[in-house]
């Protein structure tokens, strides 16, 4: 099928081109409207190097950055443990985390840990970073002996909702449902066997269309 006749055989289906995605984004709509809004509190930690000497070259600048950023990872783990969680559900009084968005990252580059907790409530998703910031300090200080987190700012409330993105998933079953309709059209193409008029039995046939037979009403 080239691109001429496939874009033909969508036009002679329009209707269904156009109604189906419609249909779909109109049932997406009505989907979003019943979405709960999302929250995101936000908040980073700094992770010591274990180095304590001022004095300092290129060569100890250079191990003091490994040895931070191997720390971090160190840190990133512990934050990302089932001790932590279940620590901070407990002190946010709940039974646990199962219905929170936990994100936890650190750059290869430095020894900030950004933490994001996202959920329904927003006093609940700052008082939950700010908890996993004091749990992952607490803990670290235990496993390594000394010090290794400090906080950078506290998390504070969210005053506009972080998602759901309700345009963007009304687009998307948009694009689906167009999508959709193309493959119904060219499935329905390719399983009707009959032949469509004189131009049709010509090309599939190769012969030339010698006589017409009228149609007679009854």
């Amino acid at each position: 099928m080239t691109l001429r006749e496939f874009l033909g055989l969508l036009r002679r289906h329009l209707g269904l081109m156009i109604i189906l995605p419609l249909t779909i984004a109109v049932a997406a709509v009505i989907i979003c409207l019943f979405l709960p809004d999302q929250y995101t509190a936000t908040t980073n930690m700094y992770v010591l190097s274990k180095n304590t000497d001022s004095q300092s070259d290129s060569s100890t600048d250079f191990n003091n950055l490994n040895a931070g950023q191997l720390l971090a990872n160190d840190v990133t783990s512990i934050a990302k443990s089932d001790r932590v969680a279940s620590e901070v559900a407990k002190q946010v009084g709940l039974k646990s985390l199962a219905g929170y968005d936990i994100d936890i990252e650190n750059s290869a580059n430095s020894r900030i840990i950004t933490l994001s907790i996202t959920g329904t409530s927003p006093k609940k998703t700052a008082d939950i970073a700010n908890a996993y910031v004091r749990t992952t300090a607490k803990v670290a200080q235990r496993v390594m002996g000394q010090p290794a987190v400090n906080v950078v700012d506290a998390a504070s409330v969210p005053t506009a909702p972080s998602g759901p993105r309700r345009t963007l998933y009304v687009v998307v079953a948009f694009l689906v449902g167009l999508l959709l309709a193309a493959v119904i059209v060219v499935l329905a193409d390719r399983l009707n066997t009959k032949v469509r008029g004189d131009e049709e039995a010509q090309r599939l046939t190769g012969l030339p269309i010698v006589a017409h037979f009228p149609k007679i009403r009854s």
